[in-house]
């Protein structure tokens, strides 16, 4: 199949735009969009400039001029929509959550597999080239064994009681928030710029607001975690959606050997490296296949968006990308968050090893 596969996009929102943007900057075609009823399809969908009208999701994922479904909606339809995705035999692109339930993610990321399809989920921050660079360093020996890994991803978009939002409603975004919507991209990227796995953690969860739109509140604000990795480094993680005046703070540290280094999302053209005798600070080169435009010209969360399109896209055609984040990671984003659940409800330890062991076994790529 061509690497330029024709869209059906599921959702209207601000990540169906995200989406279309990296579709269309990608060579590939929005062939169909809808939103939540035909009436918001109708109101939304032309500002996506789809080849074809569609009334339902069902018309989208059924139609012949649809390769590739990419699913944008509230949290706890993405399993059923990308079953019924991956049934009619598309390749499919799901916003992680990939499912509520762990149990429901594998069962999903089993399916992709028999079908033989393309299965994936955005986790984007991957493709910074920044966060490649600090990967290659602990790859090829540079930096030397990671003991400890720490950091933090901040938001304010619910830092005051009048804030909610549909993610707020467990119905609809799940049983946790703050560690499903952020901390989920926090870990899969420790993890895959160390190459370690979480394999045990203690986590606390906490509600700051109590209350928001005359609803109580259910799903935590924040989490807070400790954990150790199968190669015998530790960590912490603060995860929070209500720290005022941090608006996408994704922060990570790796203290290893030969050096340390850490990440700021928010200013992501740079890696800072220590040393014994000196620090440096490394800006993104031209060199890396990543890096799209030349230096001093910066990229961001769009253009990360762009590449994880675009690797998807040439998994459709038939080459499988270093690092493409697929239904297996999203499996492990899963088990993670009922492993932070289960550890701030019984307020022990969680052994996550043997999920990750099962997870392994799952391919998603043909």
């Amino acid at each position: 199949m061509s690497i330029h596969p024709r869209a059906g996009i599921i959702g209207t929102g601000f990540m169906g735009a995200v989406h279309s943007r990296a579709i269309r900057r990608n060579g590939a075609v929005v062939s169909r969009v809808v939103g939540s009823t035909p009436e918001s399809t109708r109101a939304t969908a032309p500002s996506f400039d789809p080849e074809f009208s569609t009334e339902t999701v069902w018309e989208l994922i059924r139609a012949d001029d649809v390769d590739v479904v990419h699913i944008c909606t509230p949290n706890a339809t993405h399993a059923g929509l990308a079953r019924a995705a991956l049934e009619a035999g598309k390749h499919v692109v799901c916003e992680k959550p990939l499912a509520v339930d762990a149990q429901e993610a594998t069962e999903l990321a089993d399916l992709a597999r028999s079908m033989g399809v393309v299965a994936a989920v955005p986790f984007v921050y991957r493709f910074y080239p920044s966060v490649r660079r600090a990967r290659a360093r602990i790859a090829d020996g540079t930096s030397g064994r990671p003991y400890l890994m720490h950091g933090s991803y901040l938001q304010d978009w619910l830092a005051v009681p009048t804030d909610s939002d549909w993610r707020v409603d467990p119905e609809r975004g799940g049983p946790s928030r703050a560690f499903a919507d952020i901390g989920v991209h926090w870990c899969d990227l420790i993890e895959f710029v160390t190459g370690h796995r979480i394999t045990r953690l203690s986590a606390r969860t906490m509600i700051a607001i109590p209350e928001r739109g005359g609803r109580r509140v259910t799903t935590e604000d924040a989490a807070l975690l400790m954990f150790e990795t199968d190669r015998g480094s530790a960590g912490t993680l603060t995860v929070s959606q209500v720290s005022v005046g941090r608006k996408n703070r994704l922060w990570f540290s790796i203290d290893a050997a030969a050096e340390s280094m850490s990440f700021d999302q928010e200013n992501p053209e740079t890696l800072w490296v220590g040393g014994l005798d000196d620090n440096k600070v490394l800006t993104r080169g031209g060199a890396d296949a990543y890096s799209v435009l030349p230096p001093g010209h910066p990229q961001g969360y769009q253009d990360c968006f762009d590449a994880f399109v675009a690797d998807t896209y040439r998994a459709i055609g038939g080459t499988v990308p270093d690092g493409l984040p697929t239904f297996a990671d999203g499996v492990r984003a899963a088990h993670l968050t009922e492993a932070v659940l289960t550890s701030a409800r019984t307020e022990q330890w969680i052994d996550v090893s043997m999920r990750h062991n099962t997870i392994e076994k799952v391919a998603t790529l043909r």
